[in-house]
């Protein structure tokens, strides 16, 4: 099997929420790592590389419709696809 990490680029925003319209299921299946502000990242939410933000979780915290209530968090943003060994 050749790697193809090298030739696939992930999109400038991604979503792990089905109902947004950044979601991409066939992206997501693929073990996808964020560094954010040069720090490993895991429970990110949302990203955006151009606009430098990410959304996370804010601990167990749920809207009234059952959802995580998120933060945003401005800096750099990498993603990447993590290799598997």
């Amino acid at each position: 099997m050749t790697d193809q990490t090298a030739n696939d680029s992930l999109p400038d925003r991604l979503s792990t929420d089905p109902r947004s319209a950044y979601y991409n299921a066939k992206i997501l299946s693929r073990d996808i790592g964020i560094r954010f502000k040069g720090v490993e990242k895991t429970n990110v939410e949302e990203y955006c590389v151009s606009e430098g933000w990410i959304r996370v979780a804010a601990g167990n915290a749920r809207d009234r419709h059952g959802n995580p209530v998120t933060i945003k968090l401005s800096g750099t943003v990498e993603p990447y696809y993590r290799t598997r060994d």
